[in-house]
């Protein structure tokens, strides 16, 4: 796939999915408001720490998915080549996690609990469709390459250092 239609693909999946499950859906739940009173001020700035930090995790994983992979995060147009550098040397699934960490940063921020009901439902449900659906698709798809790479970088909890592949056979 081309740069071009690669970034065109993940661009729309981007408004598509992790806008509606982690922009339009909590807007639905709370329409931005606050709870009254307010949550405890250093609360609400760490939620505005993690909103702030899962987004940037977000749109580094999305480019990644163009300039590496080669195509986009969406099923229906995968990538050329198995991602694994930036953030995915550290954990597997890292837009996931961004996705939960941008609604548990919004439900700190914004002081709702419905928030950190409906980031649990969300996580719940990444890790199903990653269990049964993903892990499989990348076995078959990049087979040994996808082993040694599930063997060596956690899911969900990343791992300090990062890995590097070349080092993984030594």
């Amino acid at each position: 796939m081309r740069t071009s239609a690669a970034a065109a693909g993940s661009s729309l999946f981007f408004a598509v999915a992790p806008g509606v499950v982690a922009g339009v859906v909590p807007w639905a739940l709370t329409g931005w408001r606050g709870a009254d009173p307010p949550w405890w001020p250093p609360v609400r700035a760490l939620g505005a720490l993690v909103l702030a930090a899962s987004s940037v995790v977000l749109v580094q994983a999305f480019v990644r998915f163009v300039r590496e992979g080669r195509g986009t995060p969406a099923p229906v147009a995968p990538t050329a080549h198995l991602v694994v550098g930036g953030l995915y040397r550290h954990v597997r699934n890292p837009m996931y996690v961004a996705v939960v960490g941008a609604v548990l940063g919004q439900a700190l921020l914004l002081g709702r609990p419905v928030l950190l009901v409906y980031g649990a439902a969300i996580g719940a449900g990444m890790g199903a469709f990653a269990r049964w659906y993903e892990e499989p698709v990348l076995a078959e798809r990049y087979g040994d390459e996808y082993a040694d790479y599930r063997r060596a970088v956690p899911g969900w909890l990343p791992r300090l250092r990062p890995w590097h592949p070349d080092a993984a056979g030594r």
